[in-house]
Parts: structure tokens; sequence; C-alpha cells
């Protein structure tokens, strides 16, 4: 792991997409999207339905190896708001065992706006931690520095004449983008006008592997 300095706060970005914070001992992920497959079925397009467990699966391991105290959902955390209730008994108590063992708190995003039975933790449309914001969708109006999730950015590169995609972190001065962290979730080129437009100066995406942070500047 290796740790990156933004806005005054040393920040660890894990090759997995979510963000560790290790002064508060803090995980956070964004766009979770559990039950998305659930969703899908629902108005006939059939989607394997293991994303929530592989989603939560893959979050267990992560705040059990960083030892989180803390853990932030920055939005979009179900597919949609009825999403808890389609749980399956595995991934609800999965879930129930996370909340139990931080301090767990849901930013609401886009898709899961309206509060339902989340299995515990706080849930808030935005915060301020130690100076940064956390909120789902960036505001490129805010000149707080902030931590959000939303546009699910992936760096798209060629290599040796191959399109490789790979999911990535975006940061400017002041505005640090989580890619999505769901198992069935898609993503937007780094380079987007969309996101531009939220980092609203120039930005690099950081894409970290094994002990390395690699940096891609990106055109403003």
């Amino acid at each position: 792991m290796v740790p990156f300095s933004f806005a005054g706060h040393e920040l660890i970005a894990l090759p997995e997409g979510a963000l560790f914070w290790p002064a508060r001992a803090a995980l956070l992920v964004a766009d979770l999207h559990l039950e998305k497959a659930s969703f899908f079925a629902g108005v006939g397009q059939m989607l394997p339905p293991y994303d929530s467990v592989a989603t939560l699966a893959d979050l267990s391991r992560l705040a059990a190896a960083t030892d989180a105290r803390e853990i932030w959902c920055l939005g979009d955390s179900f597919h949609d708001v009825t999403g808890s209730e389609r749980l399956s008994d595995t991934a609800r108590a999965m879930l129930g065992a996370l909340t139990a063992r931080a301090r767990w708190t849901w930013i609401t995003g886009n898709h899961d706006r309206i509060y339902a039975d989340r299995c515990g933790g706080e849930v808030m449309e935005e915060a301020l931690v130690d100076g940064l914001v956390l909120r789902h969708e960036a505001d490129p109006a805010d000149p707080r520095p902030e931590l959000s999730g939303h546009f699910h950015p992936r760096l798209r590169i060629r290599v040796r004449g191959r399109l490789v995609s790979r999911r990535c972190f975006v940061a400017s001065g002041r505005k640090l983008l989580l890619p999505a962290f769901g198992a069935l979730t898609g993503g937007l080129d780094a380079a987007h006008k969309e996101i531009a437009r939220a980092i609203g100066e120039a930005a690099e995406a950081l894409v970290p592997v094994e002990n390395r942070l690699l940096r891609f500047p990106l055109a403003a």
C-alpha cells in the first residue's frame, strides 16, 4: 500500500478500489450498487444473482485487512431504493456483520436517496470530516476538499496496441473521485467531459498496483 497526500491528509488508494485513511482507521468505498442484478431481473434482464455477496465479501476482507474502525459508503450503495429488501439471507448477514464491526455511515446517492432498512449504520446526505467533505457527487462550485463517487471512473489506455481498462481514482488539488467498488458496475472514461466538469481543473488518474501508485495526467 502506497500513501499519497490529498489536502494535507495521508491517504492510501487500494487496488480493490477502496480508499483507506490511516489517521482515522477509516475505509471509504463508493457505488456498491448492491442488488443490481435482482433489479434487472425484475425488468426481465436476467443476470447472475451473486453481485451483492461478491461485493460484500470483498469489503469484508478489506475491513479485516485494514482493521477499519470506520466505514464510509459514498452513495449508490444499493442500486435502487428497495434494494435492501431484496438482499438474500447470506448477503443480509454479511452486511449486518460489517455494520456491527465498525462505525458505519451511508452517504445517500442518486440511486438510493430515500432511506430504507440498510441493516444498521447511520444515514447522511453528506459529511464534513476533518476538513474533507464526503458526498456522493462532486460539486464543482464547492472550493472545499472533497471525496466523492458517482462517476465510476476507469482509465482506458493502449498498451502494445491493446486497449486496457482499469478502474481508477481521479484526483485534483481539491477533488478526489473514487471508483465504483461494486462487483457489477461499469465505468466512465476518466477523461470524459463530465468528470472534467466535476473536477473543474487539471487532474490525474491514480491506479494502485501492488506497492506502486501509477499516475496518468488528464486534460483539464
